[in-house]
């Protein structure tokens, strides 16, 4: 496998979300600063669709031996796009702090979420308010870096 990142990156259509990844990789990853000083990194997928590869930049943590987001959508009905780009599409590639890297993302099994999900709620509580209002299981997401 090669580390050399997908391209083009197309980055997220919010303008806000384009003002985190600009000074994320200004700053590789010491900026912005979220709430509650939630970390944050960048994440790449292909899209299931297009087939164009599209960035966004998440609450993310590091577990173990992988990295931890989730697909909240701020409790939205839905899925967010970029989760079910990777569902399809399950290379990713990353961005932590100033490493970028390739690696593999799968959603946690119900044995496997209950600890990262309670660790991503205490970087961010906001997550708990966000599953109670939507009625879908919010997925948390498991992503492996992939051997060099």
């Amino acid at each position: 496998m090669t580390s050399v990142a997908p391209a083009p990156i197309i980055d997220n259509d919010s303008e806000w979300v384009k003002k985190q990844i600009d000074e994320y990789i200004a700053t590789d990853g010491s900026r912005p600063v979220f709430r509650y000083g939630a970390p944050l990194l960048l994440l790449t997928t292909k899209g299931r669709k297009s087939g164009e590869w599209r960035r966004t930049c998440l609450i993310g943590s590091s577990y173990e031996d992988e990295f931890l987001v989730v697909a909240s959508t701020g409790g939205a009905p839905k899925h967010p796009v970029w989760y079910l780009n990777l569902v399809e599409n399950p290379r990713v590639w990353l961005q932590v702090g100033a490493e970028t890297f390739w690696a593999t993302a799968r959603t946690a099994t119900p044995e496997e979420k209950p600890v990262r999900w309670d660790l991503m709620v205490g970087l961010y509580p906001d997550y708990a308010d966000y599953q109670k209002k939507t009625d879908r299981q919010i997925p948390v997401v498991i992503l492996t870096r992939d051997p060099e």
